[in-house]
C-alpha cells in the first residue's frame, strides 16, 4: 500500500490538473478584454461617442459574465441532508446482512421515512456505498468530486465543479452571458474586421487609404483574431445554451436526458415535468427581479421534487405533491426542506392545480400505451 504522503502528492497534482481548463478560459477572457478595450476601442475607434457606447455596454456584459462564471466555479454543490445518511445502528444492521434481498428490505424500511420515489434499473432502492446514504431523487455520485450531488447535471471541467441543484442557475446565466459576450464582440468588431480584411486583400492598391483606421500591425492582429475567436465560441456556446434551455423547459438534467429516471412503474422521462412555466421557476425562482443575477433563487431544497405522476410509490408514506393530510402527518419527524419556504415556493412544490383533468387523463393514456416489459440493467 502506498504511503499517505505519496497519495497526498498525487491528489494535489490531480487538483492542479483539474484547474487547467479554468486557467485556459481565464487567459482567453483576459486577452479578449485587452484586445477589445485597448486595441479596438482605445486605439482603433476614432469616434468618441461610438467608443464610449461600446465600452459602456461591453463592461456591463463583461461584469455579469465574470460574476456568473465565478459563482458557477465557487458555489459548493449541495450534498444530501443528514436524514438520508444511515445512522450507526442502520449501518451495523446492513453490514450484518449477507444477502442483497435482506439488505434491500432494510433500505426499503428506511426509505419509507424519506421522500424517495426513484429506483435503480432493477427496481432497487438507490443507495450509495461510498457515501453510505440513500440517494435522494435526482441525486448522483460524482466520481471526480467523490461525493453525492443533489440534482446532479454533470461535472464540468471548464468550471472544475459539479453542476447541480445549488449552481445550475449560475451555470445557465454563465452560458447566456458568455454567449452574449461573444455575440457583442462579433457584432461590434465586424466593421473593423472587414475594413482590415479588405485592406489586406487589396494591399497592392491604395494601401495607405485602407490602413488609416489601424495605427499599427498589433491592433490589426488583435482585431482579426478577436473576431474569429468570438465567432467560433458563439457557435459552440449557442448550441450548448439552446440544449440547456430545452432541458430547463422539460425539467430534466443532462443525466436524465441520457437515461430517464426510473420510478416504481418504470422509466418516465417526464416524471418531474410540471409544465414549462413551473419548470422554469424551479430553476430561476418566482421573483423575476432575481432572474438576471447569479444568486441562488431556485425553489425547494434539492432533496424532494414534485412529480406529475398519478400513481406514486405505494411504499412511501407521502407523495411528492403532498396533498393528503394523512400523508403529511406520516412524514412527521423528517422535515423537508431544511429551511422555510416562501408561499410561492410552497405553491410550486405542494400544488398541482395547474394540471387539468384532461392533462392527467392524456398523461395516463400515454403511459398505458408503453410496453411494461423493459430491459433492466444495474445502475452505474
Amino acid at each position: 500500500m502506498a504511503p499517505s504522503g505519496s497519495r497526498n502528492v498525487k491528489w494535489g497534482c490531480r487538483r492542479v490538473f483539474y484547474w487547467i481548463p479554468v486557467l485556459f478560459i481565464a487567459l482567453i477572457v483576459a486577452w479578449s478584454y485587452y484586445a477589445y478595450v485597448v486595441q479596438l476601442c482605445v486605439v482603433s475607434i476614432e469616434n468618441t461617442w461610438e467608443k464610449v457606447l461600446y465600452l459602456l455596454l461591453y463592461h456591463v456584459i463583461f461584469i455579469m459574465f465574470i460574476w456568473a462564471y465565478w459563482q458557477t466555479i465557487f458555489t459548493n454543490p449541495m450534498n444530501p441532508l443528514k436524514e438520508f445518511h444511515l445512522s450507526y445502528s442502520e449501518k451495523e444492521l446492513l453490514e450484518r446482512e449477507d444477502r442483497g434481498e435482506s439488505q434491500q428490505e432494510i433500505l426499503r424500511r428506511i426509505a419509507k421515512k424519506l421522500p424517495v420515489y426513484t429506483r435503480t434499473n432493477s427496481g432497487a432502492i438507490r443507495f450509495c456505498d461510498r457515501c453510505q446514504l440513500l440517494k435522494p431523487d435526482r441525486c448522483h455520485h460524482c466520481s471526480v468530486c467523490d461525493k453525492c450531488i443533489l440534482k446532479m447535471d454533470h461535472h464540468c471541467p471548464w468550471v472544475n465543479n459539479c453542476v447541480g441543484f445549488s449552481n445550475y442557475k449560475p451555470f445557465m446565466l454563465f452560458l447566456s452571458y458568455s454567449l452574449l459576450y461573444c455575440l457583442f464582440i462579433t457584432a461590434t468588431d465586424l466593421k473593423y474586421f472587414i475594413k482590415f480584411w479588405m485592406a489586406g486583400g487589396r494591399a497592392h492598391f491604395r494601401l495607405k487609404e485602407y490602413l488609416n483606421g489601424f495605427p499599427d500591425t498589433q491592433a490589426k492582429f488583435h482585431i482579426l483574431f478577436l473576431f474569429c475567436s468570438a465567432s467560433m465560441f458563439s457557435v459552440s456556446l449557442a448550441s450548448l445554451f439552446i440544449y440547456h434551455c430545452w432541458l430547463v423547459c422539460k425539467n430534466r438534467s443532462t443525466l436524465e436526458a441520457v437515461r430517464a429516471p426510473v420510478f416504481r412503474h418504470g422509466r418516465d422521462k417526464n416524471g418531474f415535468s410540471l409544465g414549462s412555466s413551473k419548470n422554469f421557476r424551479q430553476v430561476f425562482g418566482d421573483e423575476a427581479k432575481y432572474w438576471p443575477f447569479p444568486v441562488f433563487s431556485s425553489l425547494g431544497d434539492g432533496c424532494a421534487f414534485p412529480t406529475c405522476l398519478m400513481n406514486t410509490d405505494p411504499e412511501q408514506p407521502s407523495s411528492p405533491t403532498g396533498h393528503s393530510p394523512a400523508n403529511r402527518s406520516a412524514a412527521e419527524g423528517r422535515h423537508f426542506p431544511s429551511k422555510p419556504m416562501s408561499d410561492s415556493q410552497r405553491q410550486l412544490l405542494c400544488s398541482t392545480s395547474s394540471w387539468t383533468e384532461s392533462d392527467v387523463a392524456a398523461d395516463v393514456d400515454q403511459r398505458g400505451t408503453n410496453n411494461p416489459v423493459m430491459t433492466l440493467e444495474n445502475e452505474a
